[in-house]
């Protein structure tokens, strides 16, 4: 199997069957993104016990690569501590807008590398890091949503 159909199967089932995806009551943190390229809206709940992400869940509506990343985002930043969190941010932001033949951190990303196809597709990167920026903004409690714009 090609790993770019392995990759596509990742994404396809994370937008058919999306983890962590409801509403968290606990939250201690919340912020809301839009990416009006794509129409990709999502709102990011996040539950903070000290420094650490004790439950994270996201809702909202948009294209498989926007679902799909939130969904493995979710699963990805469980039980990390917030700057274990922003590094593993700014790594998979340094991976979807690297060159294509940039290698992937692989075992730093982990799953979250098979978006390391976007970059090959400029428009679809804010599609993969709009629920990234949502966390972020959560994280820094702004109320102001996130625009990918």
């Amino acid at each position: 199997m090609d790993v770019r159909d392995l990759y596509q199967q990742v994404i396809l089932d994370h937008n058919r069957s999306p983890r962590n995806f409801r509403f968290l009551e606990s939250a201690s943190h919340e912020a809301e993104g839009f990416n009006p390229l794509c129409g990709d809206r999502v709102k990011v709940f996040v539950e903070m016990e000290g420094d650490v992400v004790k439950d994270v869940g996201f809702q909202g509506s948009g294209c498989a690569i926007s679902k799909a990343s939130a969904s493995l985002m979710t699963d990805a930043i469980k039980g990390k501590t917030e700057p274990e969190t922003r590094d593993l941010f700014r790594k998979f932001h340094e991976m979807v807008t690297a060159t294509p033949d940039t290698p992937v951190e692989r075992k730093v990303l982990g799953k979250l590398a098979v978006f390391a196809g976007v970059r090959e597709f400029p428009v679809r990167v804010k599609c993969a890091s709009l629920s990234w920026h949502t966390l972020q903004a959560a994280l820094a409690s702004s109320v102001e949503p996130v625009s990918t714009e």
